[in-house]
């Protein structure tokens, strides 16, 4: 007369007191035949004390017992089966959680420490758990909190009947479900096949993704306070940085020192933006991401007008956020900062030119049509004649004097 209890931490056993407990045993027995017990939470455990399940509400206040299936609901409980002899005296005792004297259904708990006295004669003691006291330990010092409830759920996965004395009901057919029922959970826990992250990385891999995770932290403060335009923002992947430049030197000459690699787009040296002198530093951004790569591998520690240049790829963003302010997210098309979104901000801008002198050249030949010639001349007259006015008054009130 036992029954195996597969949980989120391991498995138990629990022997029942059949004699002496019949109720309670046949009702624990054929409540784990039809699995009503499947996925189960742990709802309350008072460490050092007690844990509790058997509720499939898990809101510690549901559950009904087998004979409410067979007989309705008359039947939700039933009576204690309370006997001096047995007692809490030792870990592992299994007895019925009642909500008051004969209100027993389904929910039960288990002792975490021996000799609780105080519980003896209140609650109906069938079993005891054999097997797996181990188990029960790490449930008993799973972090809760304020109400004993573990942050990390932890379940009863299935119920497997090993020994069974009472003859099941002609009914119990038609009560066995073809699965488990769902498992469910009112709150946000952590859920019980949750593993820490650095459990499942070694150190590097776990130094790696805090690195990660940190910088990307900061990717979104610097988007918050406006610095960048989205926190997953990447520098473009066909521009070149290169340093070390010799002060003398041109941004026509590394043009066409790197357009040997493909098409150059722009190669622009960084300047003082008082003295106008070098910063000896630049950057190039070719027209294709392979002529990027093959011009790193190829120009890096190349000597230009005597200086032994160093050559990477760009980690600037400069570009991207003065293109996002003129032109807003369309500047950050074809994958945040990629070739496609320069093109774009380019086109744009051509656009924009485009249309400012079709505006312009409109506004041109519009000012210079007959009737706007005509309304000219008459403004043009009018004001001479009002000059003309004003002056013969002048020269009257002269002669006045």
């Amino acid at each position: 007369m036992a029954v195996l209890l597969n949980t989120s931490l391991g498995d138990m056993v629990v022997v029942l007191y059949t004699s002496d407990c019949p109720l309670a045993s046949q009702n624990f027995l054929k409540l784990c035949k039809i699995k009503y017990y499947n996925n189960c939470l742990f709802h309350t455990v008072h460490k050092d004390f007690l844990v509790q399940t058997g509720d499939p509400t898990a809101t510690g206040s549901g559950g009904h017992s087998f004979y409410k299936l067979l007989r309705g609901h008359q039947a939700t409980f039933f009576k204690d089966e309370i006997h001096p002899h047995i007692m809490h005296d030792t870990v592992g005792v299994v007895a019925m959680a009642s909500a008051g004297p004969n209100l027993n259904a389904s929910q039960f708990y288990i002792t975490t420490k021996p000799h609780l006295d105080y519980l003896d004669g209140k609650y109906t003691v069938f079993g005891v758990v054999r097997k797996g006291l181990d188990v029960l330990m790490k449930i008993n010092d799973a972090y809760v909190d304020a109400e004993h409830c573990p942050y990390q759920n932890i379940r009863i996965k299935h119920t497997y009947v090993l020994e069974d004395p009472f003859e099941d009901p002609a009914q119990i057919d038609e009560l066995m479900p073809q699965s488990s029922p769902i498992a469910i959970d009112h709150e946000v826990r952590l859920e019980d096949d949750w593993v820490p992250m650095d459990e499942k990385l070694d150190c590097k891999e776990l130094d790696k993704f805090l690195l990660c995770k940190e910088a990307h932290s900061r990717a979104v403060v610097l988007e918050m306070i406006g610095d960048i335009p989205e926190a997953e923002i990447k520098p473009p992947e066909n521009v070149l940085f290169v340093c070390k430049l010799n002060p003398i030197t041109k941004d026509e000459d590394l043009e066409i020192i790197f357009s040997k690699f493909g098409k150059v787009l722009s190669a622009e040296i960084i300047k003082d933006h008082k003295s106008q002198n070098s910063l000896c530093y630049a950057f190039i951004e070719f027209e294709t991401r392979e002529a990027c790569e093959d011009a790193y591998f190829k120009m890096n520690n190349a000597v230009i007008d005597d200086r032994r240049i160093h050559v990477d790829f760009s980690q600037s963003v400069s570009r991207l956020w003065t293109q996002y302010r003129r032109f807003g997210m369309k500047a950050m098309e074809g994958g945040k900062g990629g070739e496609k979104g320069m093109r774009h901000c380019k086109s744009s801008r051509e656009e924009r030119m485009s249309e400012a002198n079709c505006h312009s050249h409109a506004t041109r030949q519009s000012r210079n049509g007959p009737k706007q010639k005509r309304h000219r001349r008459r403004l043009q007259d009018d004001l001479y004649m009002h000059h003309e006015k004003q002056h013969k008054c002048y020269k009257g009130k002269e002669l006045q004097h």
